[in-house]
């Protein structure tokens, strides 16, 4: 009487291995297919950033912040953490990783903007898609590891499928949220000029609403590189394997450059995107 009743169980780990074997068998080239085309595009990325030297890429990140920040000594601030990255020994890493967050990204961002746009227009598809981005935000990370390892096998490209699942989610609900809270008399005032659905959308909300989604934009990157570390587990080298390599020989030393090397790359990227985000608003305001 007092266990649970045998007749209730429910066999999901079995319907998903299932599943995940059927989508083996009749898509597998489908996805070999979109891998070596992340793949090429992350080499392509990754290369692009390991032949730049240093000495060019600290100054314009030192400018671009100063540009979107406006104040020289956050400029400066920004090249110096970069600069502190390279004495760790870790610049060659720092830029694997990177390269895996921008096409991680990219990616996100070629999925969420869209969905997010799709959500807004129609009630019926954000009650479907939300309970989704629950789960997708709630799911422990590591489970993330198993469909991309299934699909993809070791390596980079695994490691940025489970960084977009993982990432994802804010762009998507962001872009939504900012798209629907656009105001209704300005949409009254457009519809009264004769513009069309489209015309609308592309030319009143979505401008209106590039606050919200570049702080979308903001949130995606800040999660994906949250995950590389666990990506490491997979395969995707960078400053992820460094620390995971520092934990499994108990080399505090080696775990704590690692990780404050990737505390700076968080730092100056959400530092340039949320200024970024702000000029946005600022502009938007002021054009109000």
């Amino acid at each position: 009487m007092l266990e649970f009743p045998e007749f209730l169980t429910i066999p999901l780990a079995n319907w998903v291995d299932n599943v995940m074997q059927w989508v083996l068998i009749n898509w597998g080239p489908a996805f070999d297919a979109v891998g070596n085309v992340i793949l090429q595009m992350l080499l392509g990325i990754e290369k692009f950033l390991l032949w730049l030297p240093w000495w060019v890429i600290v100054p314009l990140v030192g400018l671009l912040a100063w540009r979107v920040m406006h104040r020289w000594w956050l400029g400066l601030l920004m090249a110096s953490f970069l600069v502190l990255i390279g004495s760790f020994g870790y610049w060659d890493l720092s830029m694997m990783t990177l390269a895996v967050v921008i096409a991680s990204v990219i990616i996100s961002l070629a999925i969420g903007i869209p969905t997010g746009i799709l959500m807004a227009r129609s009630d019926r598809i954000e009650a479907i898609i939300k309970p989704q981005l629950d789960a997708m935000q709630t799911m422990p990370s590591f489970v993330y590891l198993i469909p991309a390892l299934m699909l993809f096998g070791l390596g980079k490209v695994p490691a940025v499928f489970a960084t977009i699942i993982y990432a994802v989610p804010p762009v998507i609900r962001l872009t939504n949220v900012g798209i629907r809270q656009v105001s209704h008399s300005v949409i009254e005032a457009a519809q009264a000029f004769g513009s069309s659905s489209r015309q609308i959308l592309f030319d009143v909300q979505i401008p209106l609403a590039i606050p919200s989604i570049m702080v979308g934009i903001n949130q995606t990157t800040m999660m994906a590189l949250a995950m590389v570390v666990i990506a490491s587990m997979i395969g995707a080298r960078g400053l992820g394997l460094e620390v995971l390599l520092s934990i499994n020989r108990i080399e505090i030393g080696r775990g704590f450059e690692a990780g404050l090397s990737i505390v700076l790359l968080a730092i100056i990227i959400d530092r340039i995107t949320s200024a970024m985000a702000a000029r946005q608003q600022r502009e938007i305001k002021t054009y109000d």
